[in-house]
């Protein structure tokens, strides 16, 4: 007997009509899209944070750069 709960209060998925079973089909379909999406945000979130931190290393050795030609010409 598979059981589920909404609201803290324990069913049986027996007891439901084709509609309930319906509904509840949808919202078990909904979960799992909703995690496939918080996944995903997370490796998102991951990549850019590894670009930004790429970008932060090449605007440094460019400022590195123009700061040893700015002596070289002096």
């Amino acid at each position: 007997m598979p059981k589920f709960t909404v609201d803290g209060i324990e069913y049986n998925t027996e007891d439901l009509s084709e509609n309930g079973k319906a509904q509840l089909a949808s919202l078990q379909f909904l979960e799992l899209q909703r995690r496939k999406i918080k996944d995903e945000i997370a490796v998102y979130n991951t990549a850019k944070a590894s670009y930004i931190t790429g970008l932060k290393a090449e605007l440094e050795k460019s400022q590195a750069k123009e700061a040893e030609d700015s002596v070289d010409v002096g």
